[in-house]
């Protein structure tokens, strides 16, 4: 029995390694080898075949874990700001895309269930391959490029009601439709509320207390627990493993830990979405492709006609031009990997018999074959189209024509200990946008209750780097001390940005040549002159104006002493020294503190030879906040001072102190 196993495995992973290896060198994408390798390996065509069961078993796993990443990229916040536009345009493209095939398929025939699940699969768009070919022609950064990428992963998230909705179809009667679908909804909410419960209250504290252990490997297995709970949550109320972690992903979007938690969930998620590929593949029966072919091309021509019509035509009535618009529905005609999970949901509750299933999955496969021409061609198709008026106006409207965004050029900082956050202030007081990793669980929360933002992540990591936005970032700086994760980031960084600079923080000039020859742009030795220096140089690659950098250089070296005491301590910094000099802490006023109701001023905090640093309202850092303004419950006071006064003032302030 376990040689039989063993055998099937070692079977699948070799077909599936020289599989991928001979697509890629074809270019063309992942997800298609997959299912070439579910293809060949499936019991419908000749040769070696591997249990379809088992496959299928652990492949729902996939699918878990990609919807586990699809909610760390969607905060609450997130969706709420975006309701107007991208929430508007995503929703209006995925309920008429489904409207409207539905009922072509309903007048032809077609069973008003299946033709509902034909229409929601046919909804959806290949997030995978539009970014991944964008990146490659150089259009991430355009204006059609950032609509088609949004509206596709939005597009992901619109796939949970239909996980919630599809097996309720199956098993509902015509009569009881409203009843169960009212149900499911109901405990949809219940799901939300259990979840978003528990994640608001023990999530973050829970990860907090992990990280302080230093431990990749209890980390990682936390994201797994917390992940599969999730799903087990959910499953229990009879709904979607699927929608359990999309939630989970959700409530974890608004710590601290996201862009770790991606970067470790992100290789269980690959393996485990490949194998759901491969038994998607699995299902494809090339004897009856002579059979359907003729009805599989026309599915997939309606497929891009219909998406390419709708989407054009919402993008232009949102105030979009029409090339753009144009452009954009190119790039969302095509089917995507979630059609293929809806599909094996309608295929797994019976609502698609054989033939249509085959049908479908063949449409959808002919769209992503043909989905790298239409994206690499998008230009040329849509300058066929462009009204004559517009045939000198281009098209390829770069970032630097859209709105500005705090996500774009920006500056990364590996490290966020003392060096690190002189640079940050440094950057914050020249309007600079920035975002900050380190791995000290305790000085993220400090810097993040100040409302600085800092990120727990490991800046050796590729996929943190990405996840903070290493492709549209200006500048990075690496201002930790550790040589063998910076020798590792730089390595990682010129393989991903090649031009982009990287300043390095060393303790010494010992390994100034080592990191220059690994890809550093600048190495700047430690000590204070040192922070002062890395501020200078990331303000000359910032392009500002030589006297404007004297000046601040000046500013700062008037203050240097004050600025070496104005830091956030890790908390085994505090622990191991009681008689710390003055450092920044985070005060948060919750409900019943004293403080709350009265005014900066009223809080007399001179007198305990205390300075406020900051006021944190809303998550907007106030650095010169107005005296008489009266504080509020969740306000949140960046002291600076001792350790000894700073306790006993937040122990006046609000019944508690934080500092053990």
């Amino acid at each position: 029995m376990l040689e039989q196993a063993l055998t099937q495995v070692l079977l699948l992973l070799a077909v599936t390694v020289f599989i991928i290896l001979l697509f890629q060198r074809l270019q063309i994408p992942a997800s298609l080898a997959y299912l070439a390798v579910g293809i060949l390996l499936g019991e419908h065509t000749a040769g070696p075949v591997v249990s379809e069961e088992y496959v299928r078993l652990i492949a729902q796993f996939g699918i878990v874990f990609l919807l586990f990443t699809i909610g760390l990229s969607f905060s609450m916040a997130q969706i709420y700001a975006s309701r107007h536009t991208i929430l508007g345009l995503g929703t209006a493209q995925v309920v008429l895309t489904t409207a409207v095939v539905a009922l072509i398929l309903w007048f032809m025939g077609v069973p008003s269930v299946a033709a509902f699940v034909i229409g929601a699969i046919f909804a959806q768009s290949s997030t995978t391959i539009i970014s991944k070919q964008l990146v490659e022609q150089g259009e991430d950064q355009t204006r059609h490029g950032r609509l088609g990428v949004t509206l596709s992963v939005f597009q992901d998230i619109t796939a949970v009601p239909f996980v919630v909705i599809i097996p309720v179809l199956a098993v509902a009667s015509t009569q009881a439709l409203a009843m169960d679908l009212g149900w499911a909804m109901f405990k949809a909410v219940l799901a939300f509320l259990i979840v978003f419960v528990l994640g608001r209250y023990l999530l973050k504290p829970f990860f907090h207390m992990v990280a302080q252990r230093g431990s990749a490997e209890l980390f990682t297995l936390t994201v797994l627990l917390v992940s599969l709970v999730a799903a087990w949550t959910t499953m229990s109320l009879g709904l979607s493993m699927a929608f359990g972690a999309f939630l989970a992903g959700m409530m974890l979007a608004e710590t601290e830990f996201r862009h770790q938690v991606e970067s470790t969930i992100r290789p269980f998620r690959d393996v485990l979405l490949g194998l759901f590929f491969v038994s998607i593949g699995m299902l494809v029966n090339p004897s009856i492709l002579p059979d359907i072919w003729v009805e599989a091309l026309l599915g997939a021509l309606a497929l891009l006609t219909v998406k390419l019509l709708l989407v054009t035509a919402i993008v232009k009535l949102s105030g979009v031009d029409f090339a753009t618009a144009l452009r954009t529905g190119l790039l969302l005609a095509v089917g995507g990997e979630f059609g293929f999970a809806l599909l094996a949901i309608g295929i797994e509750n019976s609502i698609l018999e054989e033939r249509m299933s085959q049908v479908v999955l063949t449409a959808v496969l002919f769209s992503m074959i043909l989905a790298p021409f239409l994206i690499r061609y998008n230009q040329r198709i849509a300058s066929w189209f462009k009204p004559k008026a517009d045939q000198g106006v281009s098209t390829d409207l770069t970032i630097e024509q859209t709105p500005p965004d705090n996500q774009n050029s920006h500056v990364i900082i590996a490290g966020y200990g003392r060096i690190g956050q002189i640079v940050g202030h440094m950057l914050e007081k020249e309007s600079v946008p920035y975002v900050a990793l380190d791995m000290d669980s305790g000085r993220v929360k400090e810097a993040r209750l100040g409302g600085e933002p800092v990120y727990y992540g490991d800046s050796s990591d590729i996929a943190v780097l990405e996840s903070v936005g290493l492709m549209r970032a200006k500048l990075v700086l690496i201002c930790h001390d550790d040589l063998p994760s910076t020798l590792k980031t730089l390595k990682l960084v010129r393989q991903t940005s090649p031009k982009i600079p990287i300043l390095v923080r060393t303790r010494d000039e010992m390994h100034v040549e080592e990191l220059q020859k690994a890809g550093a742009t600048e190495v700047i030795p430690e000590t204070f002159e040192a922070g002062l220096m890395l501020g200078s140089h990331a303000m000359l690659a910032l392009k500002m104006p030589l006297a404007k950098v004297a000046r601040t250089l000046q500013d700062n070296r008037v203050s240097r002493y004050q600025m070496m005491r104005e830091l956030f301590r890790s908390t085994v910094e505090i622990n191991d020294c009681r008689n710390l000099p003055e450092f920044l802490h985070s005060v948060v006023l919750t409900e019943g503190s004293s403080a709350i109701g009265q005014t900066l001023s009223e809080l007399k905090l001179e007198q305990d030879d205390l300075v406020l640093n900051a006021l944190v309202r809303s998550g907007e850092r106030n650095l010169t906040p107005d005296p008489e303004t009266q504080l509020e419950r969740d306000d949140v006071l960046v002291l600076f001072g001792a350790n000894e006064n700073l306790r006993r003032v937040e122990s006046r302030l609000t019944n508690y102190c934080a500092i053990n």
